[in-house]
């Protein structure tokens, strides 16, 4: 226990100081996980909130100059959707892998924009957040990188975006909230599914109180990808089929949380009080690697490790008294799933399987005629106004380009994210706690209430573009 606390009290230090170099990030994605013990004070830690981002705007930026850092397969789609949004610049793109960064290149080909290019080391990234012609990071690395990113940044006076989880480990969550506090920027993690069609519809129908008073909801990650982590070319080095191996628990929460959350108004009128989440053993990672073996040596190292669990279902209780159900599976061969289940006290929503329907009563869904007049009557105007370009532009069928037009448009008009640093930190922070009660019989623990009391009083999420909306699509 002294030699754990001494080494996360050093840790803790040199994130405090923001020095993120190749060496210390060499030391931080290779250390231990936590001890059980530090993972519950951190959890009940309480926060003095140094300053509010819950609600912050910006000052406005005419152009958003941008450098993307990591261009693999979200990096680099991500490079493309941009060039179609007016008042950007991208001005800095870099991959450990020059091949990724010359293919993020070719797609520029036919704009203006000439970026500088980094590659070939582990810490390039740090060159590319030292320059003083970038406004925004766009973090799209491996797990692992995300929070050094993030802090490095931050601290170089750049807002961030992130893809998901913002962080791994409570640890990463409370850097991220008191650095982004400290600096003013903001650190939005890209959780695109907050932007699907049905979630936003389903959003608005909540606000404009169409369920009631939501009681329960329900989100899940399950996508059988279970030979895509095994693969040696889709994920860098086999960086996620690793993180299986180093973490038990929901290690994917955010897709299916995000959404509920933002209709729960969690952070904003309401915040989780505590977690409980039981995992299935691994019946199917382990036999993967043994059958892959077979073929190619190279998976021996994979056979016989102590694999993450194929179902995991964590429960969350509310300081209101709702609950919040999510689920985690990448093994199984099940359809797709997010679930988005919302259940009010005057009605229900699911989207899974799909089509989306909506109930009233306990005699079944609205027919198609119903659900037909309630999306022309409850479709946001974010919607309205970029939705079918969103769907040409493509990226999961149009709400990745909506979740980019949105932060762009935000950024120049000087107006609040609708994800901020809490949420990043909230909804990533369901890794290590329900790894935690997975390693503890399923006990329950504490959920941090990252923004130190300002849930009582912070706004709920507004998409109805009564400002902003200005940024024009190319």
């Amino acid at each position: 226990m002294k030699n754990n606390r001494r080494d996360f009290l050093k840790l803790s230090g040199m994130a405090g100081l923001g020095l993120a170099g190749s060496g210390i990030l060499s030391a931080y994605t290779g250390r231990e996980l936590p001890s059980s013990e530090q993972t519950i004070k951190l959890a009940g830690k309480e926060h003095k909130q140094e300053f509010n981002m819950s609600g912050y705007a910006a000052p406005k930026l005419d152009t958003v100059r941008i450098g993307y850092i990591g261009l693999g397969n979200r990096g680099g789609a991500a490079v493309k959707r941009m060039t179609r949004i007016a008042g950007v610049s991208i001005n800095a793109l870099c991959d450990i892998r020059q091949e990724k960064v010359n293919t993020a290149v070719q797609a520029l080909k036919k704009t203006s924009y000439k970026p500088a290019l980094y590659s070939g080391t582990e810490d390039a990234w740090k060159k590319l957040c030292e320059r003083d012609d970038i406004d925004l990071i766009y973090i799209a690395t491996p797990w692992a990188l995300h929070t050094p990113i993030a802090l490095y940044a931050m601290n170089h006076g750049k807002h961030v975006c992130t893809e998901v989880p913002a962080a791994t480990s409570l640890e990463e969550c409370w850097q991220l909230v008191q650095t982004s506090e400290r600096t003013k920027k903001h650190c939005m993690m890209l959780e695109n599914c907050c932007y699907d069609f049905f979630e936003m519809l389903t959003l608005n129908m909540a606000q404009q109180g169409f369920f009631g008073e939501i009681i329960h909801a329900e989100g899940a990650y399950i996508h059988d990808i279970l030979e895509g982590n095994f693969s040696k070319t889709k994920n860098y080095n086999q960086w996620r089929l690793k993180e299986n191996i180093k973490h038990k628990g929901n290690l994917y929460p955010t897709h299916g949380l995000g959404p509920v959350c933002q209709i729960m108004n969690i952070n904003r009128g309401d915040q989780m009080k505590f977690l409980v989440s039981v995992s299935s053993d691994d019946f199917m990672m382990n036999e993967m690697a043994n059958t892959l073996a077979t073929k190619d040596a190279a998976y021996k190292q994979f056979i016989g490790k102590s694999y993450n669990g194929n179902m995991n279902t964590s429960t969350i209780k509310t300081h209101k008294g709702k609950t919040i159900m999510v689920q985690h599976d990448v093994t199984s061969p099940r359809p797709y799933s997010r679930l988005h289940l919302v259940s009010g006290t005057k009605g229900t929503a699911q989207k899974y399987p799909e089509p989306g329907r909506v109930s009233t009563s306990h005699e079944g869904w609205l027919s198609a005629n119903e659900m037909k007049a309630l999306e022309e009557k409850y479709t946001p105007n974010l919607v309205r106004k970029i939705g079918e370009m969103a769907k040409q532009v493509g990226g999961h069928g149009g709400m990745d380009f909506l979740m980019d037009w949105r932060t762009i448009d935000c950024l120049r008009n000087g107006l609040p994210l609708d994800q901020d640093v809490y949420d990043a930190a909230l909804w990533s922070s369901i890794l290590p706690l329900s790894e935690w009660s997975v390693n503890n019989r399923s006990n329950s623990i504490d959920v941090p209430d990252f923004t130190g009391g300002s849930w009582k009083k912070n706004l709920p999420v507004d998409i109805s573009l009564s400002k902003g909306g200005t940024t024009a699509v190319i």
